[in-house]
């Protein structure tokens, strides 16, 4: 049984951050049921596409329900009213103001379920300045700093790789969706959980507001080296790149005696960790002088003999091959529709067992019938009445 076992969430979101939060807690046993609008989450139209269907949709969509409501109508909002009563999660990442004019908002909610969870992800968050303004993940990386210390000295800033401010925004209302359940286990109520992307990202910089707090200098970028360890970055061998992280003293005996240099433990200028972080230019000089002069199989073996954290530059490609990632089932397959694609699993494990993704990626408005006759008991004659009345589609173009 899946520690969620139970736990019904209604899903409102779209795109990016929030589908990753539910598709977390899919994953973990909750029944999610994935409200989208008329013509469906944006993220459908997203390629690349495999038989005509979205990989981006379906690597953030596994495990769920699709019931297709239009929220615009009385209609399709009292059947959404009904499944809220039934539902202990309601999840939404709308721009802030836009729940409450759908008639979906946090004080109507509680109206329906006294003890409804209502999380909701925006940009910048339900109050403060500015906070009904669109935002993206650069447009989040950007404000929060994050593109200023990403990239090469003296380079222009750089978005990190991955869409890290939905993504960590993602993470935190996942965290904030169990601490509330578990809340209200203990002392049944309603509650809001207000969450910011911009907020979440300044939170994952801890580490460079708390230099800037501390000395008043600046961030910027550093290329792939550490701020305050050395040596701890990106180093060419005689075919590519590869990473050292020697942050102990005795780590960086067991590198120099390793690539045969017992000169440089005796050196003055890296003697101590606060020398080596001090001469950390000078430092990735000399060792690259050495690493250029063999092959990165032959100095990620040494170094691991040695204890020396050390790792290979993976490609994607090349990471999708890695036998740790495949022996702990990092990859797996979901059915989306006639078509099975390959999707990234979860990294979840309990009692030494891995949480097994949800192998089913849902085509829209798949589950109508199940959920409205199955969960709801609506007949037939109900059904009629609320597609007359424009629960399930826009209306005709006049």
């Amino acid at each position: 049984m899946k520690p969620l076992q139970g736990v019904r969430v209604l899903d409102l979101t779209q795109i990016l951050s929030g589908p990753y939060a539910t598709q977390m807690l899919a994953d973990l046993g909750a029944e999610v049921i994935k409200i989208e609008q008329p013509g469906g989450d944006k993220s459908r139209q997203t390629g690349p596409f495999v038989q005509g269907r979205s990989t981006y949709f379906a690597s953030v969509n596994r495990g769920k329900q699709s019931v297709v409501l239009n929220l615009k109508t009385m209609a399709g909002r009292q059947v959404f009213y009904d499944l809220v009563q039934r539902s202990a999660v309601v999840v939404e990442n709308f721009r802030p103001g836009v729940a409450d004019r759908l008639g979906v908002g946090f004080e109507t909610l509680r109206q329906k379920n006294p003890t409804v969870i209502y999380a909701a992800c925006s940009g910048f968050g339900q109050t403060g300045p500015r906070a009904d303004q669109p935002a993206l993940d650069i447009i989040i990386q950007a404000l929060a700093g994050t593109m200023s210390v990403t990239g090469e000295v003296n380079g222009e800033p750089l978005r990190v790789g991955f869409s890290v401010g939905d993504l960590g925004a993602g993470l935190y209302l996942t965290v904030a969706i169990l601490a509330a359940l578990q809340q209200n286990a203990r002392d049944p109520q309603a509650i809001s959980v207000d969450l910011s992307m911009l907020d979440t990202q300044v939170a994952l910089l801890e580490n460079a507001y708390a230099r800037y707090f501390a000395t008043g200098e600046i961030p910027g970028p550093l290329g792939s080296r550490h701020p305050v360890i050395a040596p701890f970055q990106c180093f060419q061998a005689a075919d590519g790149p590869f990473v050292v992280a020697a942050s102990t003293d005795a780590q960086w005996n067991a590198l120099v005696d390793a690539i045969e240099r017992p000169d440089l433990a005796i050196d003055r200028r890296f003697r101590t960790a606060s020398f080596r972080s001090r001469e950390a230019l000078a430092l990735a000089q000399i060792l690259n002088d050495v690493f250029a002069k063999r092959p990165v199989a032959e100095w990620v073996s040494r170094l691991e003999a040695a204890g020396v954290p050390v790792g290979r530059v993976n490609t994607v490609a090349q990471a999708a091959d890695d036998e740790r990632l495949i022996t702990r089932k990092m990859f797996t397959s979901a059915k989306f529709g006639p078509t099975t694609v390959k999707v990234v699993g979860s990294p979840l494990r309990f009692n030494g067992q891995p949480c097994e993704a949800e192998p089913q990626v849902p085509n829209l408005n798949q589950h109508q019938s199940q959920v409205l006759t199955g969960l709801l008991n609506y007949d037939a004659k109900t059904i009629q009445r609320l597609q007359k009345e424009g629960a399930f589609e826009w209306p005709p173009e006049p």
